[in-house]
């Protein structure tokens, strides 16, 4: 009887092997196919022209005075 439980254990090893294995060659295209085109659209977003700020110069950071020694 010991020895027919150590056979079951190389059993469910290739069943887990089989399982895991067809889980691994699914089919994911649908998947990608909607992530590739989100990313189309985030591109899309990122390259169009943003609206211009009321002041077109660049934002430079305002620098404080150094403090008068007295």
């Amino acid at each position: 009887m010991a020895a027919l439980a150590w056979l079951l254990i190389p059993l469910f090893a290739v069943v887990g092997a089989a399982i895991w294995g067809s889980w691994v060659q699914r089919n994911k295209t649908i998947g990608d196919v909607a992530e590739l085109a989100g990313y189309a659209r985030f591109r899309d977003a990122m390259e169009r022209a943003h609206p211009a700020a009321p002041d077109s110069a660049p934002f430079r950071p305002v620098h404080e005075a150094a403090p008068a020694e007295s």
